[in-house]
């Protein structure tokens, strides 16, 4: 028997054209900490409008995207949600040289369910924390590898709070899931960034830690060193665009370098 042979009839030929092969669209992947979901959800979709190369972005605790990225996953850009994570990627060669730059800023804040009674904490030398949290568990993200959980371990030890406060803590992976845990009100209070509370309708603030009491929040953004450099070089450049400062400003980070056109 002889195998049959199929083609395209010559009226579809004649109509649409002989069936052409379909081109990927260029695309670069950014691993970027959890906090900055939501901003940049909205930066990357500006700046796909702006070049045509689509943006696939993992969000996640810095530290764990930066151990995600030694062991060899697919990253072009790294944005961090502190300085540590990424001296940790500078150090184990994981970023371009040159890149790198402390592109946002953000602040601390204490947060309770919207229905709490909770309100206008005054937060300061001797806060009581634990106390306030009653019964309840104090969520912060985990206080020995997360950025946001460093900052408020920092924040509580300059302010005395945390010996009382560590037998309390509630610990999550990242600073979005120690927003759930209040926003679910299994916690009564929580510590997380003021632009994650701003998202959350079902959170309030009840207080903002001092500037003084933890390092200052900033997010460094590199090129990784196995990256796409050209779409990384694009990307960084969008980055430091006055439409990506108004987008993040809009979600409240605080833009740390001049913008360039």
């Amino acid at each position: 028997m002889f195998a049959r042979v199929f083609a395209f009839p010559a009226v579809v030929v004649a109509l649409f054209g002989a069936p052409q092969p379909l081109i990927a669209q260029e695309q670069i992947a950014v691993f970027a900490a959890a906090s900055l979901k939501n901003a940049l959800d909205e930066t990357n979709v500006a700046f796909t409008k702006a070049t045509g190369v689509k943006v696939v972005a993992s969000y996640e605790a810095s530290s764990a995207l930066a151990r995600q990225i030694e062991q060899g996953a697919p990253a072009d850009v790294f944005i961090s949600a502190d300085l540590r994570w990424m001296d940790y990627a500078n150090e184990h060669k994981l970023i371009k040289p040159g890149t790198r730059v402390n592109l946002l800023g953000n602040k601390l804040v204490l947060i309770a369910p919207k229905d709490s009674e909770l309100d206008h904490v005054a937060i300061g030398d001797g806060f009581d924390i634990a106390k306030l949290a009653g019964d309840g568990r104090i969520a912060v993200a985990d206080v020995k590898a997360v950025p946001a959980g460093l900052y408020a371990k920092a924040a509580l030890e300059k302010l005395g709070s945390w010996s009382a406060a560590q037998p309390k803590l509630a610990q999550a992976e990242n600073v979005r899931a120690t927003l759930a845990f209040v926003a679910r009100g299994e916690t009564p209070v929580g510590i997380v960034y003021e632009t994650d509370a701003k998202i959350e309708p079902k959170v309030k603030i009840i207080g903002a830690f001092p500037e003084g009491s933890y390092p200052p929040v900033t997010y460094p953004v590199a090129a990784t060193a196995n990256g796409k450099a050209t779409a990384a070089a694009r990307y960084l450049s969008f980055l430091a665009t006055p439409a990506a400062k108004a987008i993040f400003e809009r979600y409240g980070f605080s833009f740390l370098i001049k913008p360039v056109s």
